[in-house]
């Protein structure tokens, strides 16, 4: 609700990293961890901006910040088919009013 993310490992109830006020203060709606590449993640906040994380690029902040404009988004799902390496990931971004709408990925954070 603040923000702030945290990396757990399964093994332990402490956080490997944590990331505070990672979103300036708005609510995490959703993460989502990429299907083609394990070091990307996305993380929605209640003000509809799309956080794009490439921890091998940058473990310390976002490596890119997206505003969806117009209304809000309320939840965010990743497309895309890990076996393949084609580089294809798409974001499902549902809006309030009921309306999907589907991006594509830049090819550099959606590649193995």
């Amino acid at each position: 609700s603040d923000g702030s993310i945290r990396l757990h490992q399964m093994t332990s109830e402490y956080p490997l990293m944590q990331w505070n006020d990672s979103t300036n203060g708005q609510p995490v709606i959703a993460l989502r961890w990429a299907l083609t590449r394990p070091a990307v993640f996305f993380v929605l906040d209640a003000s509809s901006n799309i956080y794009i994380w490439d921890l091998l690029e940058n473990d310390l902040l976002p490596v890119a910040k997206q505003t969806i404009p117009s209304e809000n988004v309320v939840t965010m799902t990743l497309l895309g088919e890990p076996e393949k390496t084609n580089g294809l990931l798409g974001i499902a971004l549902a809006k309030e009013s009921g309306q999907i709408d589907i991006q594509y990925v830049k090819r550099k954070w959606a590649l193995p």
